[in-house]
This record gives structure tokens, C-alpha cells and sequence, in this order.
């Protein structure tokens, strides 16, 4: 069986969490997409942790750790990253890495650096990790796949190919230092040796073990409104952040996903430019920034202040639409706790007329916020176990929300542990 863990928003609902939650009763764990440029925050008793490219099921000895061939590579930060966990005291992972995935290379970083300098203040707010140099040269079929690092008159053939590609434009747009094809060689044969161990048909061994029964859990990075079709464009990722992707990501058939858990959090939050309807500023804003999370809303790859709003309907659920939500996670529940009484984006205005409708990206510009406000609980709820047990206001709040976004809230987070975790009544 199939789950796939995705975002229903701008990325950071605490997809981690929950992935590294559903892992424990889980055999395979694969990343199908994205790259290196966003962290899933965990924390369990080996203590906290930002993962950038390994998946979330890192931290249990009976889980495979996959890197998909939808991913973007980053092999000295992956090898960096099992590094750092086996040093906290993690056993060191079992990890698979697809020969069909390609490779972000040096150059990509540079490029993604050069290209948000040249734009000035009409850049992107990328992370400057090289995910889109890298998606670009993908698409245009001059990247290097894992595979091909074994192919070595290919790699001498193709290292001088890319450089007189690359090295027009270092010149003549970017006034910068040019590559040298054998640095570059030099550079694919680290790689190869780093991440020899790891490779294998990832295809195969997923379809050996759908036919061994096995459970894989499909964990995507950021959400849906930062999918390049479907999201806010131009402010978006460059590989497609929804669960039908995770078919391609991975390598498996679509009618294999059986699960789709969308998280949700309890209030909304992004990193990056882009159109944010509910976003709040000043001191309200800092006040939900600095309560946020596990230790504030910054970003868990960049440590960037995160933008943040109100929970906003409409988005959310046009983002559990598109992701085909059989389930949605709410997380971060307990952090709203402060608050007398909770704003709750549930339409938007946009030239006059409001809609519940989420728009394209030019007329979400133009979008305001139409509110509904429903009474606080005022009190901590971190601990709590039971549903049930909740405050009356803290469940009306879910309901709400339930109500308005029309997909099943079956998981409630209140907490930043693996085991702050409530079961809802609404499962199916």
C-alpha cells in the first residue's frame, strides 16, 4: 500500500512531523521530488532535527530511506546530512538513491546566485540552492543523471559540452568567471564515489515490494501553492509538489497511492515572495511568528523570518482538492492557544465580488481577506491525548474549518514530539 504526505499550502505545514509519525508503521520511505531548498523539522528522542534531502523516516531501523528519481541531487549534502544524524547518535540509515535521478551540480548553485543578482528587486526569493538552473537544464536534457557517472568517455564527452553551453552565458550575461571542463570531471567523479554505495533501480525495488505487500510512504516537499501548474506562478518551486507526482517521483503506478494525507497548519505561514491573502503584519504578525512552530517560525533551510497569516480557507482547500486529500493533518493547534479570539479567512474580495474560489495569480493579487472570527480557548493543550478532551472552542475550531475546506480532518498536532499527536471522530 501507497500513502503519500504532502502540503496543502505555501510548504512548512509539518509534513516531517507527520511523515516521521506514519513511518513507524510504514516499511519504505521515498522523497519524490524537490531538492535540498526546504527543511521538514523533527523532533523525537535522538533530539530535533532540519532534514533537507533525507526522507523523514531516517530516525527507525526498519525503514528505507528512498531518494527518488524526481529529486534534485545534492550529493555532498546528502552524504553531509547521513553525516550529521549518525553523529547525533541515529543509527546510520538504509539508503537507496535512484540512478534515474539527476544531479545538482556546482555550477547550478552558481547560476541560481548569479540570476536573483541580476534581477535585483524583481527576483524570485529563491534559496539560492540551484533548484531551478537545475529543473531548467532537466527539461532542456543537459543534466547529469547518477547513472551516467558510470559512463566515463560519456562524462568526458558531456563535461565539455555543458561547459560551452554554460560558458556563453558566464561571459556575456553574468560578466563571470568561466568553467573549466576538467575541474568539472573532477568534480562527477567525487560525486560518483560518494554515492556509489547508495544507487539502484528504485523502480524495481518499489515494485518488489508492492508485490511483497510492503507499506511506502511518498513524502513530498513544500504545497501545493508552490506547484509550477497548479500553484501562485511565477512565485513558485520548480517540480510539482502534488501526490499524483509521487507516481512519476518515484517510480510506481498511479493506482498504488491509496492514501493522501494533506497537511494543513492551524494558522497559515510561508517563506518566500509570492501572494499570501491572510498574511498579517507588525506586531500580531511577530507575536504568531515568535509562538510558532517548535522554536518560531524561520525557516528550517534558510532561518528566514516566515511570513505569516491567519488559517485561510480558500487556499487550503484548493489545496487539499488538488492534492486529492483522503485525509487532512492540522498541525500546530497548540500554538493558537494565546488568542482571545481566532480570525479565520473564509473568502475573498476581489473587485468587489467575493469568492471562495482560490483565483489565478493575477487576480489573487487584488485579493483581501474576508474574515470570520471564532472565541479562543486560552489555555494549553499540548499533552492531551483524547479528541474528546479538547476544549469546546478548540473543537468548534476544527469543525469550522473541517466545514469550510470539505476534506476530513482526521489528525490533529499539538505539539512538536512524534507522539503529540490526536485521532479525530472523522476518519471514514
Amino acid at each position: 500500500m501507497v500513502k503519500a504526505i504532502v502540503g496543502a499550502n505555501w510548504g512548512d505545514e509539518g509534513k516531517g512531523k507527520i511523515t516521521d509519525m506514519m513511518a513507524e508503521e510504514a516499511d519504505i520511505v521515498v522523497r519524490f521530488q524537490g531538492g535540498a531548498n526546504a527543511g521538514h523539522t523533527i523532533v523525537n528522542h535522538y533530539g530535533k532535527f532540519a532534514l533537507h534531502t533525507l526522507p523523514s523516516g531516517v530516525f527507525y531501523n526498519h525503514i528505507t530511506s528512498v531518494i527518488g528519481n524526481g529529486v534534485a541531487l545534492n550529493i555532498p549534502l546528502l552524504i553531509k546530512e547521513i553525516g550529521s544524524i549518525v553523529d547525533k547518535g541515529v543509527p546510520n540509515p538504509k539508503i537507496l538513491v535512484s540512478e534515474r535521478a539527476q544531479m545538482v551540480m556546482s555550477y547550478h548553485i552558481l547560476f541560481d546566485q548569479y540570476e536573483e543578482e541580476r534581477l535585483g528587486g524583481k527576483s524570485f526569493g529563491s534559496t539560492k540552492s540551484g533548484i531551478a538552473p537545475f529543473y531548467s537544464d532537466k527539461y532542456a536534457k543537459i543534466g547529469f543523471q547518477v547513472s551516467e557517472l558510470f559512463d566515463e568517455a560519456l562524462l568526458k564527452e558531456k563535461a565539455v559540452r555543458i561547459c560551452e553551453t554554460k560558458n556563453v552565458l558566464l561571459e556575456h550575461l553574468y560578466h563571470k568567471p568561466l568553467i573549466d571542463s576538467d575541474a568539472l570531471l573532477e568534480e562527477l567523479h567525487g560525486y560518483r564515489d560518494m554515492i556509489a554505495p547508495y544507487v539502484c533501480d528504485v523502480s524495481a525495488f518499489l515494485d518488489s515490494a508492492l508485490k511483497e505487500g510492503k507499506t511506502i510512504l511518498l513524502e513530498g516537499q513544500l504545497g501545493t501553492l508552490k506547484d509550477p501548474d497548479h500553484g501562485i506562478y511565477p512565485m513558485v518551486t520548480s517540480s510539482s509538489t502534488l501526490a499524483a507526482f509521487g507516481a512519476i517521483g518515484a517510480g510506481i503506478p498511479p493506482y498504488e497511492i491509496k492514501q493522501i494525507v494533506t497537511v494543513c497548519k492551524a494558522y497559515s505561514s510561508a517563506v518566500g515572495a509570492g501572494a499570501f491573502v491572510s498574511e498579517l503584519f507588525g506586531e500580531e504578525a511577530e507575536e504568531l511568528r515568535r509562538r510558532g512552530g517548535d522554536g518560531g517560525e524561520y525557516g528550517a533551510t534558510t532561518g528566514r523570518p516566515r511570513r505569516v497569516g491567519w488559517f485561510d480557507c480558500v487556499a487550503s482547500s484548493y489545496g487539499c482538492r488538488l492534492q486529492g486529500a483522503t485525509d487532512v493533518a492540522f498541525t500546530v493547534l497548540d500554538v493558537l492557544g494565546y488568542l482571545e479570539e481566532i480570525p479565520v479567512c473564509v473568502g475573498y474580495e476581489i473587485d468587489g465580488e467575493i469568492t471562495t474560489q482560490f483565483p489565478v495569480t493575477a487576480k489573487l493579487d487584488k485579493a483581501k481577506p474576508v474574515f470570520e472570527k471564532l472565541p479562543g480557548w486560552k489555555c494549553e493543550i499540548r499533552g492531551i491525548k483524547k479528541y474528546e478532551e479538547l476544549p469546546e472552542n478548540c473543537r468548534k475550531y476544527i469543525e469550522f474549518i473541517q466545514e469550510k475546506i470539505g476534506y476530513p480532518i482526521t489528525m490533529v498536532s499539538n505539539g512538536p514530539g512524534r507522539e503529540d499527536i490526536i485521532y479525530t471522530p472523522f476518519g471514514k
